[in-house]
């Protein structure tokens, strides 16, 4: 047997992380056991679903790298299937016309109410047949009134759920479109799935879901029913804690691995082991490994993956994400250093791409002023010879490529001066940078140039005459 997963989003809004979850466990065990992964679009909430939040999940699921094998399929353009199933039902005696009206539901439950019952439709159309003409109605299925239904959730074991518990679902409603309920077992079966992983609000479904199936002698597919992930502070997650569209994530700065690696780990794990790649978890990843508790969102913990990975891929890998914010930012990367030095430079000092992009403008465009505390700190009086000495050393060398000799010409200055390498080289990173932060001065100026960086320290050295001039 094939496994088949899928990952059935509703597009009334962006991927968010719960969602992007969800449809990485459901990805990953396809991955895991060379099975097949699909993509379903449940649009058939018209009112609210649009063409941009469709657009968006498939965006973020793109930037994920979480590919599909077959979809993506619309709800919408299967109501033809549906209605046919429905008529079948209703021919077999398995659903049933039913004249209720808004009014009538509402006195129903408020009379179950009254009587402290839990409010639920009684089936008074259930078996009756003088349906009244020119009337609205809702088709119901009709669920079995006695036994239970039983199934094996792959995260939280055995569930049962008694019948009585369980009305009968209305599956079509009176403007003639399907319900979500219904569509939902249809697809499944009609697309093969064998497995089901989804968030833990679908539990009560779930019975109703598989008493449909068995009415239409469909297979049962397996269960998975996955926690809701919380905030810090234990509540559920809301934009309060930062629960936002996935393609923010790509805005803040965060690369889709690091992303990824965080989201396996909310909720599943592999003995102690932290940093997982995709291989890794396509090999490691089960369902029977997932936490059945509520997982807490970390964002501190995020930030430390995404350093990781910024730090230790592939610096070319990284440059290739780093260019969105460079564009994002108005930086033109055309005019200085390969991005891919860049991160090579910076990766030691920024959680993000986004930090690390507002860290390099330096390299590609000269600053309007200096940082203030630096400047007042560095650029004194006092700095004025050796920065004067070390610019004609510098302007001399004529490979700027090697910056071993450009780190030479710091510290002879500073042993001709008699001077320790601060009193050269704070002066001059302020001078090249604007600000009092940089990688080694060696390959900071390497990486800005040599023209760059002899008028940049002109131009420190008239901050510094200013200063001597106006007391």
């Amino acid at each position: 047997m094939t496994i088949k997963t899928r990952f059935a989003p509703s597009p009334t809004g962006y991927l968010h992380v719960g969602g992007a979850r969800t449809a990485l466990y459901s990805w990953l065990y396809a991955q895991a056991n060379q099975g097949e992964f699909v993509l379903r679009i449940e649009d058939t909430d018209i009112e609210r679903s649009t063409q941009e939040a469709i657009d968006a999940i498939m965006e973020g699921m793109s930037w994920l790298g979480l590919e599909w094998n077959e979809g993506p399929y619309y709800q919408t353009k299967r109501f033809d299937r549906y209605k046919e199933l429905i008529q079948q039902l209703v021919d077999e005696g398995k659903a049933y016309r039913c004249y209720c009206t808004p009014e009538e539901l509402e006195a129903m439950r408020e009379a179950q109410m009254a009587k402290g019952e839990s409010a639920r439709y009684t089936g008074i159309w259930r078996d009756r047949t003088d349906y009244p003409e020119d009337k609205p109605y809702v088709i119901r299925f009709k669920n079995p009134q006695t036994g239970s239904v039983v199934f094996d959730d792959q995260i939280r074991g055995n569930i049962e759920f008694q019948n009585t518990e369980l009305d009968d679902l209305i599956i079509l409603r009176s403007d003639g479109s399907p319900t979500y309920n219904f569509c939902v077992v249809v697809d499944d079966w009609d697309m093969g799935i064998t497995h089901v992983v989804r968030g833990e609000d679908h539990i009560n479904n779930t019975p109703r879901q598989i008493n449909i199936l068995k009415a239409l002698g469909a297979p049962i597919p397996v269960y998975a029913h996955v926690s809701m992930i919380l905030g810090d502070d234990g509540a559920k997650l809301s934009k309060r804690h930062g629960a936002v569209g996935v393609m923010q994530y790509r805005d803040d700065g965060y690369l889709p691995e690091a992303l990824l690696n965080y989201l396996v780990r909310l909720g599943w794990s592999h003995g102690d082991q932290e940093i997982f790649s995709v291989d890794e978890m396509k090999e490691l990843f089960t369902l029977d490994a997932i936490n059945k508790a509520a997982s807490a969102f970390n964002t501190e913990k995020l930030n430390w993956l995404n350093q990781h990975y910024i730090k230790t891929s592939d610096p070319e890998h990284v440059a290739s994400y780093l260019e969105w914010h460079m564009q994002d930012q108005n930086i033109d990367a055309s005019t200085g250093p390969a991005l891919s030095e860049v991160v090579t430079a910076l990766s030691e000092r920024a959680k993000t791409l986004k930090e690390l992009a507002a860290s390099s403008r330096y390299f590609y465009e000269d600053y309007s002023e200096f940082d203030a505390n630096a400047a007042k700190k560095h650029l004194r009086p006092v700095a004025k010879e050796p920065l004067v000495l070390v610019q004609q050393k510098l302007s001399n060398i004529d490979d700027w490529s090697n910056a071993e000799v450009l780190h030479q010409a710091i510290q002879d200055t500073a042993e001709e001066l008699e001077l320790g390498m601060g009193k050269v080289g704070m002066p001059l990173r302020v001078a090249i940078t604007g600000a009092g932060q940089s990688p080694s001065l060696d390959i900071t100026l390497k990486m800005i140039g040599k023209a760059r960086s002899v008028e940049r320290i002109s131009k420190a050295l008239d901050f510094i005459a200013n200063r001597e001039a106006n007391g």
